[in-house]
């Protein structure tokens, strides 16, 4: 080792002076250990340009652990957003030094759902470990080691070679696919506020500043190079290629700046647009999508589709249709954004790409004249969900031989619709947002296909199905259409042969927030077929098999709900459970309060608690809440269960002593009737209002029941009067005792308190020992140490209780493995 027992600072001064003594290691960039830059003047006028951002640790260090923690400080703090990033990432520490490309790690940074609120020091937890996972494949290709001793000579070439300064003091920042979404950010807050253009209003037009962006950066001299995309800048000002006055403009297809260009040309003095490269034009086209703002990729429901799964999608495809099904079958790609779904088809002339967006297609046409494997007339605008099936001559827009294919009965079984649609849901698109799912398609199905012709993957479907009957349809999509409620009608609609499909989490995706699987599914249409069941195999994040799902149709009156309507009543009221959707995805809006909100009554959410249904609402709650949800079972659906529980008490005991300990009943909207102890068990200072619990428990008749007055009128759907309800002793299994332990040493530790309220229910001990915050939030923790560990060992023994419950959900039916 050649830096054995010092420090971390010392060694970070030390790499500096024996490696990087040209350059400037001072500089401090965000929590990042060291920095590696160019050196400025004095007079410094442009952004420093950094080399190398460092992960540092003395003696010897894991390599793969110290770049995840540098990855998890960039990504926590963001700290490419504020500083340009550097063209390497690194890790070293007293024997050896690693690089990776800054390039090769950038995607990660952008990855959805992904929780950077964490400790990158901390190794233990799921963030870090999950990271490790999906980057350890990049570092182990990527990555170039030296060991000081061993390969000093190669290290000092390699910094020779690589981090190469033209010259000492100012310079230009380079702009290259490394770093061109970064400056784009700049470019926001530097250029953009200086166009004339009522952004708000634009982007209703299609039009988007990204445009603006890519017209500047394809340029030299201040004149765009590329006449195909949709903004040009023209010296002075920019132009576009229609008329949108309506828009706020200033001038009918022509844009002015507001400050005489002067912020547009100080930002470009500091940057230097790219090379006229093939390669870096094709990243840009690939990438565009990064440069759509949020909003507008959300209203048109757009996600562009990773590479490793357009790979495994075709993949799929050629085991379904054989190995030289380009040659054989035709493709179109109906949804096709800037084609990158189509990348790596082989048969251009066989190859179709449409899409609504016109600059999507200027840039499928670029890319065709720069190599891409697709034909320019066969690039075409082309609305799918609002455009007839016309040929050129008579007005429309799809070119000549896809017509023909279309309408040709024998061609068309060699069609392969393989898309990408949107999911956009119309509730998500009302209002500010536009009406996106109100289309000519949505007009000719929604009788059809009822609530499903809400969803815009779901018109591309109908439409695909009725008017390009035969075909083949290979699709992305979530796997509503398979198992929802809502898509029954659709299920009676589309008919057709399921033959091979995989699922991966939807958050591998761009733009898709929320862990739930989506499907890639290919049908053959010509065969008509009743969706019973799809397996698919499950695919994990690196692309491997992991396991088979099944996902079956939910028949009409066959979810949970609708078994939980069966034991509503509403005499001598305890409580009351608010309830929602059947699926994964809705359990945290179950829950048994005392005052539901107004709004939950008037959309039937809520169902009144009494003696009579107490245990079936207790294993409704259970069930709902036993189980963690998963990116794989988040759209399973509780089912309605066969009889099997009516004869288990344990599991009915079990159940009810999860939702005891697992509820919202607060004692200031009235009686508390939940307590499930007596006071001389947790030391009560004075008796109980309510003594409910423990004779329920007990056997007892119901008579010490605090009945209180309905809050919102009698419910006007009611079932069969509630459970078959007979007073008898619970006796409860050895997991579900332990639990009630666990509560019972907490209620007793509250009632030693100085100001406790005797009828407290154990939301009022939390809130009475956790506070709450600023904005009104109970907190997490609590100073009270002893608090702490007795709430503690009370959510591990509910814990361990749902564990014990858990198969009852798939012996008894609640869900389907």
């Amino acid at each position: 080792m050649k830096y054995p027992n010092i420090r971390e600072e010392e060694l970070k001064n030390k790499i500096a002076q024996d490696y990087f003594w040209q350059y400037d290691c001072t500089k401090i960039i965000g929590n990042v250990d060291f920095c590696v830059c160019m050196h400025q003047s004095q007079k410094e006028l442009f952004e420093q340009e950094s080399l190398l951002w460092a992960e540092a640790k003395k003696e010897s260090s894991d390599i793969y652990k110290s770049f995840v923690q540098l990855i998890l400080t960039i990504g926590k703090a963001r700290t490419f957003d504020k500083n340009l990033p550097p063209a390497f990432l690194g890790a070293f520490d007293g024997e050896k030094m690693a690089f990776i490309p800054y390039n090769e790690i950038h995607e990660v940074f952008y990855l959805n759902d992904f929780n950077w609120n964490v400790t990158p020091s901390n190794y233990e937890t799921k963030e870090f470990k999950l990271l490790h996972k999906k980057v350890s494949n990049i570092i182990d290709n990527k990555t170039l080691i030296f060991d000081y001793l061993k390969d000093g000579k190669e290290l000092e070439k390699f910094i020779k070679d690589n981090f190469v300064v033209s010259k000492f003091g100012l310079t230009k920042t380079k702009i290259d696919k490394n770093n061109f979404t970064a400056i784009y950010t700049k470019w926001l807050d530097k250029v953009k506020p200086t166009i004339a253009v009522n952004w708000d209003i634009a982007k209703k037009k299609g039009i988007i500043d990204g445009d603006f962006y890519l017209a500047d950066l394809l340029s030299e001299d201040n004149k765009t190079l590329k006449e195909s995309l949709f903004v040009l800048l023209k010296h002075d000002h920019y132009e576009l290629d229609r008329s949108i006055d309506d828009t706020g403009m200033f001038n009918s297809k022509r844009s002015e700046f507001t400050d005489k260009q002067v912020a547009h040309t100080q930002f470009w003095n500091r940057y230097e647009r790219p090379p006229e490269k093939e390669e870096y034009r094709e990243h840009i086209a690939l990438n565009r999508h990064l440069l759509v703002p949020q909003d507008v990729r959300e209203r048109k429901g757009s996600f562009f589709t990773p590479q490793i799964w357009v790979e495994l999608s075709q993949k799929y495809i050629a085991d379904v249709l054989g190995e030289d099904w380009q040659d054989e079958y035709y493709v179109w790609d109906c949804a096709a954004g800037t084609g990158n779904l189509l990348a790596g088809l082989t048969n251009k002339y066989n190859i179709f790409a449409s899409t609504l967006d016109k600059a999507d297609v200027a840039v499928m046409h670029d890319r065709v004249q720069n190599g891409a494997n697709l034909l320019e007339k066969h690039c075409f605008q082309f609305d799918f969900l609002n455009d007839d099936f016309l040929p050129k001559d008579k007005g429309g827009k799809l070119p000549d031989t896809l017509y023909e294919i279309i309408n040709n009965p024998k061609k068309r079984k060699k069609l392969v619709v393989y898309i990408n649609p949107p999911y956009a849901e119309a509730a998500n698109y009302r209002g500010n947002k536009g009406k996106v799912s109100e289309t000519r398609v949505l007009e000719r199905f929604k009788t059809e296909i009822s609530f499903a012709a809400n969803e815009l993957f779901a018109q591309f479907f109908a439409r695909i199905y009725k008017d390009i009957p035969s075909a083949k349809l290979a699709s992305f999509s979530t796997m509503k259409y398979i198992i929802a409620p809502n898509f029954t009608k659709f299920r009676e609609f589309f008919n057709a042969t399921y033959k091979k499909g995989f699922v991966v989490r939807a958050n591998t995706f761009d733009n898709v927030k929320g862990q739930f699987p989506i499907g890639f599914l290919v049908w053959d249409m010509s065969e008509k077929a009743v969706i019973e069941s799809v397996i698919c195999d499950v695919i994990d994040n690196d692309g491997q098999i992991d396991g088979q799902k099944t996902f079956s149709p939910v028949k009409k009156g066959g979810i949970l709900n609708d078994w939980l309507r069966r034991f509503y009543d509403d005499k001598k009221i305890i409580g009351y459970l608010r309830f929602v959707p059947s699926d994964f995805q809705n359990n945290r809006g179950v829950y048994i309060t005392s005052q539901p909100k107004q709004s939950d009554v008037q959309e039937s959410r809520i169902a009144a608690i009494t003696a009579k249904n107490l245990i079936e609402f207790s294993i409704y709650c259970a069930m709902r809440s036993c189980m963690q949800a998963t990116w794989l079972n988040d759209r399973d659906q509780f089912l309605y269960p066969n009889d099997g529980w009516k004869t288990d008490l344990e599991f009915q005991n079990d159940c009810l002593a999860y939702t005891l300990f697992n509820n919202n009943i607060q004692s200031k909207y009235g009686t508390n009737n939940w307590i499930p102890f007596t006071e001389y068990q947790v030391g009560a200072r004075d008796n109980f209002k309510s003594r409910f619990m423990t004779d329920f428990i007990a056997g007892k008749t119901m008579s010490s029941v605090v009945e209180e007055p309905m809050l919102f009128g009698r419910f006007e759907e009611k079932g069969g009067g509630g459970g078959d309800y007979k007073p008898q002793r619970r006796e409860f299994s050895e997991t579900a005792r332990t639990v009630f332990q666990a509560g019972k040493e907490l209620w007793k530790y509250y009632h030693k308190q100085p100001n406790c309220n005797v009828n407290a229910s154990l939301y009022d001990i939390r809130e009475y020992f956790q506070g709450r915050n600023e904005k009104g939030k109970m907190n997490n923790k609590s100073d009270d140490e002893t608090y702490n560990e007795l709430i503690g060992n009370l959510r591990l023994t509910l814990k361990i209780l749902a564990k014990k419950i858990e198969p009852k959900v798939f012996e008894y039916g609640f869900l389907k493995e």
